[in-house]
C-alpha cells in the first residue's frame, strides 16, 4: 500500500477513537457535575437529569405522606374547635342556671318580707282594734251600780242584755218585790221545798238545783247574791216561760 494512504486511514482512525474519548469525558464530567449538585442527598432528583426508580417512589411516598399529615392537623384543630365550644356551651350552662338560682332566691326574700310586712300589719290591726275595744269594755267594768235594789236590777239587766237572756226592769221588780219583797236573803222555809230540804232563797226564790243548773258565768256562785240570783233565776224563765216578764206567779 502506498504510504500516503496508509497514512490517511491511520489519521481517521484515530480522529474516530479521539472522538469516542472526547464523548466519553464529556459525558463523565456531566455526570460528576449532576452528582456535585446533589450535597449530602443522593435521592434529590437534578433538574435536567433522569430521576431514578428510588427516586420517585419516595417522591410519591412523601406526597401521600401529605395529605394524611394535613387532615391530622385539621383533625386536631376541628377536635380542639369542639372542646372550646363544649367548654363554651358549659360556661353558658353554668351562668343561666347561677342566674336562676339568684333570681329564684330573690323571689323567695321578696315573698318573705312581703309576708313578714303581711303578719306586721295584721298584729299593728290587731294592736289597734284591742285598743279601740279596750276603752269600751273598761267603760263598761268602770260603770258602778248603788247596793240597792235598784242597782241591782240595772246591773242584772247589763248582764242579760250582753248574755241574750230577755227581761226588762218592770218585770224583774214586779216578780222580786212578790217573791221576796226586794230582801235578798229571804228563805222559804214552809214550801214543799223547804219540805224536801232544798228552800227557795233569795230575791226571786231560787232553790239551789235551779241556781246551778242556770247560774250566768260571770256571777257569783253565791246563791244570796243579789245579781247572781237575779240572773240565774231569769235565765230559768227565759227557757221555761220566754221571759220574766211573762211569769205572774209562783213559777
Amino acid at each position: 500500500m502506498p504510504k500516503n494512504i496508509l497514512s490517511r486511514a491511520r489519521n481517521r482512525a484515530l480522529t474516530k477513537q479521539h472522538k469516542i474519548a472526547v464523548a466519553g469525558v464529556a459525558a463523565l464530567g456531566t455526570a460528576a457535575i449532576a452528582l456535585s449538585a446533589v450535597p449530602g442527598n443522593a435521592d434529590t432528583v437534578t433538574t435536567g437529569s433522569p430521576a431514578t426508580a428510588a427516586q420517585v417512589a419516595k417522591v410519591a411516598t412523601q406526597d401521600a405522606t401529605l395529605p394524611n399529615v394535613k387532615g391530622s392537623v385539621t383533625d386536631a384543630a376541628a377536635a380542639q374547635s369542639v372542646k372550646l365550644d363544649a367548654i363554651a356551651a358549659q360556661q353558658k350552662a353554668d351562668q343561666a342556671a347561677a342566674k336562676q338560682r339568684s333570681e329564684a332566691a330573690a323571689k323567695k326574700a321578696a315573698a318573705d318580707a312581703a309576708a313578714k310586712k303581711a303578719a306586721q300589719e295584721r298584729a299593728a290591726n290587731q294592736a289597734a282594734n284591742r285598743s279601740v275595744q279596750r276603752p269600751q269594755m273598761q267603760t263598761v267594768a268602770a260603770k258602778t251600780y248603788a247596793n240597792n235594789l235598784d242597782g241591782w236590777i240595772r246591773q242584772s239587766l247589763d248582764i242579760m242584755h250582753a248574755k241574750g237572756i230577755p227581761g226588762s226592769y218592770n218585770g224583774l221588780y214586779r216578780n222580786i218585790m212578790r217573791e221576796s219583797s226586794g230582801n235578798p236573803m229571804a228563805i222559804n222555809n214552809w214550801d214543799i221545798n223547804a219540805i224536801n230540804g232544798i228552800p227557795s232563797k233569795g230575791l226571786l226564790q231560787v232553790i239551789q238545783p235551779t241556781f246551778n243548773a242556770y247560774h250566768v258565768p260571770g256571777t257569783s256562785w253565791n246563791i244570796y247574791d243579789p245579781v247572781a240570783n237575779i240572773t240565774a233565776a231569769c235565765n230559768y224563765a227565759a227557757h221555761r216561760y220566754g221571759s220574766m216578764d211573762n211569769v205572774n206567779s209562783a213559777y
